[in-house]
């Protein structure tokens, strides 16, 4: 182990200054979601212990469920071979990971050319994003 600063090994200039960010689920290895960080927001999640992701359409930092409630929790995180793809292992609180309120963000399956929803639905996204 280096006392380097873990940040460093992280490739940012590859992507335009993003990297994807592969969001599982500590305990059950569930893939949850794919999101993107740049330096700054991997620095406020080492820091918080809360993932922080930046949002491409929004151009702003996004503390994953700040609107919500929920939110991830930091259990570990790996970085790829190459340095620009993360793997965030984390305690998903609420049970939900996706804006739709499903449990994750990959709920659509195609099958034989159909598309099935798959997806097991955690709460209402109407309710909990009133805007």
């Amino acid at each position: 182990m280096t006392s380097e600063d873990p940040v460093s090994i992280v490739d940012f200039a590859k992507g335009d200054g993003l990297v994807a960010a592969i969001a599982q689920d500590d305990a059950s290895g569930e893939i949850l979601m794919v999101a993107y960080m740049n330096e700054e927001s991997l620095r406020r999640t080492l820091e918080s212990g809360e993932v922080v992701y930046w949002s491409r359409s929004r151009q702003k930092y996004w503390h994953k469920g700040e609107e919500s409630g929920n939110v991830q929790k930091l259990k570990g995180l790996y970085v790829d071979c190459d340095g620009d793809a993360l793997l965030l292992r984390v305690e998903q609180v609420g049970g939900a990971a996706c804006h739709t309120g499903r449990q994750n963000c990959f709920f659509r399956r195609i099958d034989e050319g159909k598309i099935e929803d798959v997806g097991v639905q955690v709460f209402d996204p109407d309710e909990v994003y009133k805007k």
